[in-house]
């Protein structure tokens, strides 16, 4: 990883979740989940990276990596790159 990718991902992680910034919850701290569409199962590149709690990434009943991403995008009503559209934008200013 370079080192304009660690202060990419920095960044990103202080965004907060963007899944619970989308439903109204602020400031929740988060982790990196690397978006895997089209990738054949490889995780994108760090700049297509969205931040997301622990909650809605991988531990509890509203995690993507329990739920799966089809019943998760269902259950929230948006997909991984609408958040990574939210996240670019904030980004970008």
């Amino acid at each position: 990883m370079t080192k304009q990718e660690k202060l990419y991902l920095r960044n990103v992680a202080a965004l907060g979740c963007a899944a619970c910034r989308r439903i109204g919850i602020n400031d929740s701290p988060c982790e990196i989940h690397h978006i895997r569409e089209g990738r054949l199962g490889k995780r994108s590149d760090h700049m297509d990276a969205i931040p997301l709690c622990p909650r809605h990434h991988r531990n509890g009943n509203e995690a993507l990596h329990v739920m799966g991403k089809r019943a998760w995008e269902r259950h929230f009503g948006f997909t991984e790159f609408d958040l990574l559209e939210d996240v670019k934008r904030m980004m970008n200013g």
